[in-house]
């Protein structure tokens, strides 16, 4: 079963990143971009895990922070734009299991989601994803795919787009998104160049190129893979 996040901001951009990152991750991701309606979605969905920002346009972060960690012991990252130490002391004081300062690399947010997921519950996203009674494996540690019990040779990149598109099976992604999600912010080339890697990925795990039964296109959209 996935494990459940629930990220408040109100800079729609940044959550939306922030989202896509996690999704990636295999992990089921609700947003909210005000304290009040962060509160409804965790009485309704009790999240697993809960990214939230300090400075909300209604209820404030450490409001909604004492009361979720009244609630139980929901592990809670906190956002913020505020750098000095006795602020920082502050949001852990009143229950905060971590803290990072604006700007910051969704990566890096991912790792500490992860790390803090395990230490306190255990990760719930499979390492290794198979598809089609094992007729493609992706191992994910260590960056292996199989295509009926034999290893096939992706360039980091493929590795990338694949992985993107087999955690969200049947989501659709534009061109723009894969090459944000896969590549990351400051790759600066054409986006265009992902139809190259999907095109080189078919050929490596694809049994009929010309009706693929993974990587498929949703013409005038993007991509999307079926499971």
């Amino acid at each position: 079963m996935k494990e459940r996040i629930l990220v408040v901001d109100d800079e729609r951009n940044l959550l939306m990143v922030v989202k896509d990152y996690l999704l990636i991750e295999g992990y089921e991701v609700y947003t909210a971009e005000n304290g009040r309606r962060a509160l409804e979605i965790f009485q309704e969905v009790k999240p697993d895990f809960l990214i939230l920002d300090l400075m909300l346009p209604d209820i404030s972060g450490e409001e909604v922070c004492k009361k979720i960690r009244s609630e139980g012991d929901t592990p809670i990252l906190m956002l913020t734009a505020k750098t000095s130490e006795d602020d920082k002391v502050e949001g852990l004081y009143i229950g905060a299991d971590d803290y990072m300062t604006k700007p910051f690399s969704p990566r890096e947010l991912v790792g500490r989601v992860r790390a803090i997921l395990r230490r306190t519950k255990g990760s719930g996203v499979s390492d290794i994803l198979e598809f089609n009674e094992g007729d493609l494996s992706i191992d994910i540690p260590k960056h292996l795919v199989k295509k009926a019990g034999a290893e096939v040779s992706l360039t980091p990149n493929e590795f990338k787009i694949l992985l993107t598109l087999a955690q969200n099976p049947r989501r659709v992604f534009t061109r723009a998104q894969l090459t944000e999600l896969a590549f990351g912010f400051d790759f600066e080339g054409y986006d265009r160049t992902v139809d190259t890697h999907i095109k080189n990925l078919r050929q490596k795990i694809e049994d009929n190129l010309k009706e693929p039964k993974y990587v498929v296109t949703v013409y005038g959209v993007g991509y999307k893979f079926l499971n």
